[in-house]
């Protein structure tokens, strides 16, 4: 099924959720929402679409509050999460946390400057290792709500990176990401978005 298709079934269930007075008690319902776009599982086959399987749950909610109040800038997202109570958003950010993520595929030519940036960063360019707050294997923090990156999709990485890049994204403390991202090239973000995606995370 091909994006467009995606979106246009993702505003037909808004449609109905605010036609008939949806509030997203009922968290299986909830759940077939997401699934429309981020699979069952949340192993989404979609690139542009985030996986959420595995991802933790200190991040999940902040993210989806973040769509909640317009502060992360999507508008089917922030149609969802309007119609999300607090209640829901742990439910299914503990639903979502005990599922397995799927691994994907590194491109091979771009393993070796993916993994150099991941595992080293570039002293020279004042680039921190990603691994010193998303762990060796991409598993991420869960107690400080840093997020799993092991096996996302590279081209929802690449986009976050992007966004942190030009500012359209300002959800991370201190505007680290920010920072981070201003150091990045477009080749930087192109290896390290495909070494992610081959990340195993560390079960």
């Amino acid at each position: 099924m091909n994006i467009l298709k995606k979106l246009i079934i993702c505003c037909i269930l808004l449609i109905g959720m605010n036609t008939f007075g949806y509030t997203a008690k009922d968290t299986n319902k909830t759940q077939i929402i997401c699934a429309s776009c981020h699979g069952k599982t949340g192993n989404t086959m979609t690139p542009s679409y985030p996986k959420l399987a595995g991802q933790n749950e200190k991040y999940f909610i902040k993210q989806m509050l973040a769509f909640k109040k317009t502060q992360r800038d999507n508008l089917i997202m922030q149609n969802i999460a309007s119609n999300l109570t607090e209640a829901d958003l742990r439910d299914l950010a503990a639903y979502y946390a005990k599922q397995s993520p799927q691994i994907g595929i590194a491109r091979r030519v771009l393993v070796k400057p993916g993994q150099r940036l991941y595992r080293a960063g570039d002293k020279d360019r004042y680039l921190p290792a990603c691994m010193t707050c998303h762990g060796p294997a991409g598993e991420g923090n869960s107690l400080a709500g840093i997020p799993m990156l092991a096996g996302q999709h590279s081209a929802y990485t690449k986009a976050q990176l992007f966004a942190y890049r030009t500012n359209t994204r300002k959800t991370d403390p201190n505007q680290i990401m920010q920072d981070i991202a201003n150091h990045l090239t477009d080749d930087d973000i192109a290896a390290l978005a495909s070494y992610i995606e081959g990340l195993h995370r560390i079960h």
